[in-house]
């Protein structure tokens, strides 16, 4: 019988007592490739916006001769695989607990391979999320904890599933990764409709998959960057196929994960095990999930286009971290499609009117506007401790 205790910090101080260790799960590092189609989707459903990302659009291909291409483009997360697992082990050394960090980049292994190279970070797990085409979108899952000399291997294998996509074939998949006994599945966001299929349509795929392939995921992932009631819901989900949950902070700008899980195993792999085979998981929300939603997620998007002028070269400016095809289909920076600070001023007027936002006088009144003090008080019911 799966059992999930979910505990708050802001409510109990000393929930961390009594553990020896504290999980990070599914994080971004600038290795991770965010897509910018969502422009494009933003597009069609606020209509207002349709005429000012035209504009930009007819600017691009003017001045520089290169069609914007939203599926093609993409942005990186500002921290550095480094950074990233330096902020993620922080926190958790704050409960006086050891830190454990398996950071998920999309579809890409780098970054755990390269910390693998740094001392303090050596014992990384190498773990992915996995963009996994099903019927009109992808779930994304994660798969933590993959073999070191057969991850590119099992990399090479998800991205021909991601290439020629079936039912079938991903069952087969995840089975395999299944009997790998040391890898953790977790369906991320399960109930997010990220692709926009419609929130009943994408009900239904979720309840077709785990019919399908519920047997070989570990775990559903309670969010730490989604709203409260998509969580309560996931529990929800979690209780019809009896699985587990667990913690995953989804953290693509500088605030730590907003949720961890909470352990006595002392290595990954015996967090594995007390997931897989004791079924059992205790995930501790930080209190910046107490915080409203809104504006955290206005926050994560401040950090995506502030400057870090202490970061290394590359992840400094905004324009340094998104990227889009050239006139020859080659991937480079915006700061080097538009050179010298030409970037179309509509942009740059867009980026520093997100930027006045979160700074104090207007993120102060935003925040009040967006408190979500039922949302609080429902989390702390009897139902949810």
């Amino acid at each position: 019988m799966a059992s999930s205790t979910i505990s708050y910090l802001w409510r109990d101080k000393n929930a961390s007592q009594g553990f020896r260790s504290g999980v990070s799960l599914h994080s971004h590092t600038n290795q991770s490739k965010e897509t910018l189609d969502f422009l494009a989707n933003f597009g069609n459903q606020y209509p207002l916006m349709r005429p000012l990302l035209s504009r930009l659009e007819r600017r691009s291909e003017n001045n520089h001769g290169v069609r914007v291409n939203y599926a093609a483009s993409y942005w990186t997360p500002p921290l550095t695989p480094k950074l990233a697992f330096d902020l993620e082990t922080r926190q958790i050394e704050k409960l006086d607990v050891a830190p454990m960090v398996s950071l998920s980049d999309h579809d890409n292994i780098k970054a755990p391979m390269l910390l693998r190279t740094v001392p303090s970070a050596r014992q990384i797990p190498v773990s992915v999320e996995w963009s996994a085409p099903y019927g009109v979108q992808s779930f994304h899952l994660g798969v933590h904890n993959l073999p070191s000399a057969k991850a590119p291997e099992w990399m090479e294998t998800l991205e021909n599933y991601t290439a020629n996509p079936s039912d079938e074939r991903l069952t087969e998949i995840l089975a395999e990764l299944h009997r790998e006994p040391n890898v953790l599945l977790v369906f991320n966001h399960p109930l997010w409709d990220l692709y926009l299929v419609g929130r009943e349509r994408h009900a239904f795929l979720v309840n077709e998959f785990l019919q399908k392939n519920g047997n070989y995921m570990h775990a559903l992932e309670l969010n730490g960057l989604r709203h409260w009631d998509e969580n309560r819901a996931v529990r929800r989900l979690a209780e019809k196929w009896n699985m587990l949950l667990i913690s995953g902070g989804d953290r693509h700008g500088v605030e730590p994960n907003a949720n961890i899980n909470l352990t006595n195993a002392t290595s990954f792999t015996e967090f594995v095990h007390e997931i897989r085979r004791e079924k059992k998981s205790n995930v501790l929300f930080m209190p910046q999930y107490a915080e409203p939603w809104k504006h955290r997620i206005l926050q994560s998007a401040i950090d995506a286009v502030r400057n870090y002028p202490e970061f290394p070269q590359g992840s400094r400016r905004w324009d340094e971290r998104v990227y889009h095809p050239d006139i020859n289909g080659v991937d480079r920076p915006l700061s080097e499609l538009w050179p010298d600070g030409t970037a179309p001023l509509l942009m740059t007027w867009g980026i520093a009117l997100v930027r006045l936002m979160g700074r104090g006088p207007v993120s102060g009144g935003l925040r009040i506007a967006w408190s979500e003090s039922d949302e609080l008080r429902l989390a702390l019911g009897e139902h949810d401790g």
